[in-house]
C-alpha cells in the first residue's frame, strides 16, 4: 500500500502535471486527471495462474496493487473533448470497494479506445514498432500474422502483451492500432501526416 501511495502521487501527480504544462507550453488546453476521476475506470484486482513447475499445477500469483479494467464510463472525457480540452490520464483506476490500482497503460488506453469509439489507437513505446527475426520493422500486421509471429517466438518478452492488448482492442472495434517510438522526433505526425507511418499498424484486414 505504502508502494501504491506512491505510485500515485507520481503517475497523477508530477508526471502527469508536467505533460500537462509541456501541452499547455506549446498552446494546448491540457488538464491532468486519472482513472479514479469521475468514476472514469473501475477495476478489480488482477490475478495471474501460472504453472508451478514441481506439480505442474497452475497457482494463483499476487501482483499487489495491479487492476484490470472492469467499467469505463467516458462521460467525463466527452466533455473535456467538447470543451476543447486535451486530457492526460493517469493510468489509475478504483475498485468498487474503493481501492486504488495501478493499471498497465496498454490495456488502460485500449480499454478506453474501445469505449470512445476511436478509430485509431497510437501507443508510444521505446522501440520502432514490431521486428522481424533479422530486425527489421514489419509495417503491417493482421491479427492473424500478429499471432502466428507470437507462435513462431519472433514476438517475444514484453512485446506480447502489448500485441496481446492491440488485437483485444481491434476485435473490439477500433479500426487499427500502431506501435511507434515515442523518442523519434515528430513520431506521431509522421504517423498521421504521411502515406508510409512510422511504425507498426495492427488491423483487422490488410486493408486496415
Amino acid at each position: 500500500q505504502d508502494t501504491m501511495d506512491v505510485v500515485e502521487m507520481v503517475l497523477a501527480g508530477s508526471i502527469n502535471k508536467r505533460i500537462v504544462a509541456a501541452i499547455n507550453k506549446q498552446g494546448g488546453r491540457a488538464v491532468g486527471i486519472s482513472g479514479k476521476d469521475a468514476g472514469l475506470m473501475t477495476v478489480r484486482k488482477l490475478e495471474k495462474e501460472i504453472p508451478d513447475p514441481d506439480s505442474n499445477l497452475m497457482s494463483v500469483v499476487d501482483l499487489g496493487f495491479v487492476g484490470e479494467p472492469t467499467k469505463v464510463d467516458p462521460h467525463i472525457i466527452e466533455v473535456m473533448i467538447a470543451s476543447d480540452l486535451i486530457p492526460v490520464i493517469a493510468p489509475l483506476g478504483v475498485s468498487r470497494e474503493g481501492q486504488t490500482y495501478n493499471v498497465n497503460a496498454d490495456t488502460f488506453a485500449g480499454e478506453l479506445a474501445v469505449k470512445l469509439l476511436a478509430k485509431r489507437l497510437l501507443l508510444l513505446t521505446d522501440v520502432e514498432g514490431v521486428l522481424d527475426k533479422k530486425g527489421k520493422l514489419i509495417a503491417q500486421l493482421t491479427v492473424e500474422s500478429a499471432r502466428a509471429l507470437i507462435a513462431d517466438g519472433t514476438i517475444d518478452g514484453g512485446m506480447i502483451p502489448k500485441i496481446e492488448s492491440c488485437i483485444s482492442v481491434v476485435q473490439n472495434g477500433v479500426e487499427a492500432v500502431v506501435i511507434i517510438n515515442g523518442k523519434t522526433p515528430h513520431a506521431v505526425l509522421l504517423e498521421l501526416v504521411t502515406e508510409h507511418g512510422a511504425g507498426t499498424l495492427l488491423s483487422s484486414t490488410r486493408d486496415g
